[in-house]
């Protein structure tokens, strides 16, 4: 199971965390990612880990502002986002997938097996 908190309102240019805690498995075995939905457009991948922790993917949009990691003794996937924008505002969800291969990045929503709830993201000054 998967379980996102950390979202909010959030002025354009602050922070915000957004972690995933799994319960029933150990985040290290998979792959993992953060995927977002704006209603009425198709979803995104924002950001991959791959389960060897050593590789990562970014949307263009986000490079250089969020950070995907890993805490394995805390079996939690993070999601920190600097200088958001107004775009980035969004329902973003936490995925994994099983059986991955070790060093890859999964950059398609498709890729991942399971999902957690939704935590929703609002950019707004």
């Amino acid at each position: 199971q998967l379980q996102a908190c950390g979202g909010g309102l959030v002025q354009p240019g602050g922070s915000l965390r957004l972690s995933c805690a799994a319960s029933g498995g150990t985040v290290r075995a998979y792959a993992a990612g953060w995927i977002r939905q704006v209603p009425g457009k198709e979803r995104e991948i924002v950001a991959a880990l791959s389960q060897s922790g050593s590789s990562t993917f970014y949307l263009d949009s986000v490079k250089g502002r969020f950070r995907i990691s890993r805490d394995n003794a805390m079996n939690t996937v993070t999601l920190q986002m600097n200088s958001p924008k107004p775009e980035d505002t969004a329902t973003y969800y936490c995925a994994i997938k099983y059986r991955p291969s070790f060093a890859t990045t999964y950059a398609s929503s498709g890729d991942y097996d399971y999902w957690g709830q939704g935590t929703q993201v609002t950019v707004s000054s």
